[in-house]
């Protein structure tokens, strides 16, 4: 007799945020640790609002040099009260000095489509100002 297929371990999609954890916890198993815990913290949270800023256009003001013109009569392209971001991670880039956030998100269209499991990666370079480290987001290309 054939051994079973062994069980995901990713929650089915349209779990909700019931499977956040499970996908949080199988993002790291599968992406070692390789930035200090203090960097890993501050381009988490950098990641997090950029990408929230970018999808419903709350906090686009933060980074006016990757929204220019995203004034108040632009429509965010995804609904802020059905918008969440499962999991994230930041890890080295393979270029020196850069870094990539791994966000899986989900998140309701202005379609109406609610899909959840949708991945971004998004790079920064580290970079100075006034003596100490910053990390600068990079815009898409």
């Amino acid at each position: 007799m054939a051994d079973a297929a062994p069980a995901s371990v990713l929650p089915p999609k349209g779990e909700g945020a019931a499977g956040d954890q499970a996908i949080q916890r199988a993002l790291e198993a599968s992406w070692p640790a390789d930035l200090s815990a203090s960097d890993e913290r501050r381009l988490v949270a950098a990641g997090r609002d950029l990408l929230r800023a970018d999808a419903t256009g709350v906090g686009r003001g933060k980074w006016p040099e990757l929204f220019p013109g995203s004034g108040p009569g632009l429509a965010p392209a995804f609904s802020t009260a059905r918008f969440r971001i499962q999991a994230a991670v930041a890890r080295r880039d393979h270029r020196p000095g850069r870094a990539v956030v791994h966000l899986v998100w989900a998140g309701t269209d202005r379609g109406g489509t609610y899909t959840d499991g949708r991945i971004t990666d998004l790079y920064f370079t580290r970079t100075s100002q006034e003596g100490l480290p910053v990390w600068v987001p990079q815009p898409s290309t």
